[in-house]
């Protein structure tokens, strides 16, 4: 029976990942926006009294902010269409380890904290449930994270600093081989965190108001309770998960230069470098693309998680 739960999770998680896939990767491209702030174009002159000379230095200016419909058609243009599925490999893999692990195990732990005789499970422990589930999910599928994490942003870069990653497989080897294994669990804090906010706050909130709905009589048990229900959950997931997850991108995404030092020294830092440089609601970027595909995957989620529960039911 736990087994279940696991392989239903897992299936509905991959699809949900899948089709909304070109909205994750439009959303971290816009929460790397703004990472490396530069004077407005104008050349830098540095006097050096010590030394008796000038030096000039020009930075290139960065480009304008833009919206997630921008972002997109920039994608396209610059790197074709297939760009859009950057990353697409690692999604399958974190959707694999990740999802399936925190959709069963919370479904392990909502059966066991189920009062046997009202058949309900209070919100606190429905939230504790997908504390622990996200959690633990959220460990085992790090690896993936930072892959698919880097292989999205690649394309932002110059060519002559993109990694180029050919698969999932590919980035993690190579991120083994060239910078060791730990950093495979690079910003594992903040993904154990965000994950712990997301599942708890989308697995707990899209029951809490199926059951609501149902309760009331709004609705009968069927498509249209849960799609209410799935979207209402998707936003709480995206208004409670942006600030840890734009920083999990930071960090993940951060190169570390020749001599070992990197732009943040970690998830604190970034947080703070971030706010100090671009201001609080900098934390909230990409917000308008994270809800755009937070709440289509939540409810391709548990719209499909519904219907291959019917499918297995009799298994």
């Amino acid at each position: 029976m736990g087994l279940k739960g696991f392989i239903e999770g897992g299936i509905a998680s991959i699809v949900a990942g899948c089709t909304t896939h070109p909205l994750d990767l439009i959303k971290v491209r816009m929460q790397l926006q703004g990472e490396t702030l530069a004077p407005a174009g104008q050349p830098i002159r540095t006097v050096h009294p010590a030394l008796t000379f000038t030096t000039t230095t020009t930075i290139t200016p960065p480009p304008p902010r833009a919206g997630p419909i921008s972002v997109g058609i920039r994608i396209v243009q610059l790197e074709g269409v297939p760009a859009l599925f950057s990353g697409i490999s690692a999604t399958v893999l974190r959707q694999t380890l990740y999802s399936t692990t925190r959709m069963g195990l919370y479904e392990i732990l909502k059966k066991k904290w189920t009062d046997p005789n009202s058949g309900n499970i209070p919100l606190v422990r429905k939230i504790a449930a997908g504390l622990i589930a996200g959690g633990i999910g959220a460990a085992v599928g790090n690896p993936a994270d930072v892959a698919m994490v880097r292989m999205q942003a690649d394309g932002r870069l110059p060519p002559e600093q993109r990694r180029n990653y050919r698969s999932v497989v590919d980035a993690i080897t190579r991120m083994s081989k060239q910078e060791g294994v730990t950093s495979l669990w690079r910003g594992s804090s903040l993904t154990i965190n965000r994950a712990m906010i997301v599942t708890a706050s989308q697995l707990a909130s899209y029951d809490q108001f199926k059951e609501m709905i149902l309760e009331k009589g709004l609705m009968k048990d069927g498509l249209g309770t849960h799609v209410t229900a799935s979207f209402a959950a998707g936003f709480v997931a995206s208004v409670a998960s942006n600030p840890v997850d734009v920083i999990k991108t930071r960090v993940m995404n951060m190169k570390v230069d020749p001599s070992g030092k990197a732009p943040y020294a970690g998830a604190l830092d970034c947080a703070l470098t971030t706010v100090r440089s671009e201001g609080p609601m900098a934390l909230y970027k990409g917000f308008i693309p994270t809800i755009t595909r937070q709440g289509p995957f939540t409810v391709v989620l548990f719209v499909t998680l519904e219907q291959v529960r019917k499918l297995l039911k009799d298994f």
